[in-house]
């Protein structure tokens, strides 16, 4: 497929062969022409929309505490808030995301003095490459219900969509399975699909955002570089831990002996030994 594993692939590289399907390139047509992204929004809710307003502000922070989040196109009107993501890899926690974002949103559009009522109605859409519910289905869409009940529905206007690029051809709806057919192949089958690709050639011509897709995936390239290594140290610690550990209830080795052999602090070996003789 086209959305192929890219891991091995140069910043440049990526960026040459970067579709509407990458996250960066997304964002970038998204948001900065609102009536693609409008329009978008219409095709994949079926609904029709009043206007909307992008956020101006690429991340929302709520506390100093608290763990803002960057959202990938975040937009709102009078009455609704939307949040569209492009997901080309299952994180293995998405739900929590959504619940997250979902929360965040609401924070944000409701403001001091107002009464709940007054919350949006939330539409948190994640465009997703694969199905991590495994169901078969183009679309998942939650929104909270009693479970003795499940004909009684909250109605917290909040609702949660997942759309399955890779299970297109389940979809009914012909301008849905056109666009999340075009997240696979990248070929258009309409005119809206059209001009998005049209979009997506031309932000890959933009000099800018280039340069800041080369930083960005720079980052991201140290930041997992770093994780590997804080692993890998993680790991050689914990194996230490553990061979002090063996040789402690194994042998007659004293604890100074152990702790060079093992490379750990004298302290922490007679830590071990305390809790290896009480075990």
């Amino acid at each position: 497929m086209e959305y192929e594993n890219k891991k091995n692939l140069t910043p440049e590289q990526k960026w040459n062969q970067a579709t509407i399907a990458n996250n960066f390139i997304f964002y970038k047509v998204m948001r900065n022409n609102e009536d693609v992204c409008k329009e978008l929004i219409e095709i994949l809710l079926n609904m029709e929309i009043d206007h909307i307003t992008m956020h101006n502000e690429e991340t929302i922070d709520i506390d100093w505490n608290a763990k803002g989040i960057r959202l990938d196109v975040y937009a709102k009107n009078a009455t609704q808030a939307f949040d569209l993501e492009i997901q080309t890899t299952d994180t293995k926690e998405l739900p929590e995301r959504a619940r997250y974002y979902q929360s965040v949103i609401d924070v944000d559009t409701l403001k001091s003095g107002q009464r709940y009522s007054e919350l949006k109605d939330s539409y948190i859409i994640f465009i997703c490459l694969d199905d991590i519910f495994h169901e078969g289905e183009a679309v998942y869409v939650f929104e909270n219900i009693c479970l003795g009940h499940p004909a009684i529905k909250l109605d917290d206007r909040a609702k949660k969509y997942f759309f399955v690029a890779t299970n297109c051809d389940k979809m009914n709806d012909d301008r849905i399975k056109a666009f999340l057919r075009l997240l696979t192949t990248n070929k258009s089958s309409d005119s809206f699909t059209g001009r998005i690709v049209s979009l997506a050639e031309d932000a890959k011509h933009n000099t800018q955002w280039r340069l800041q897709y080369m930083e960005w995936e720079r980052q991201r390239t140290y930041d997992r570089e770093a994780g590997r290594e804080e692993g890998r140290a993680e790991g050689s610690a914990q194996k230490a831990i553990d061979d002090a550990r063996n040789f402690l209830a194994k042998t007659n080795l004293s604890p100074e002996v152990i702790a060079e052999c093992c490379s750990l602090p004298l302290e922490k070996v007679l830590e071990l030994k305390e809790k290896v003789q009480h075990a």
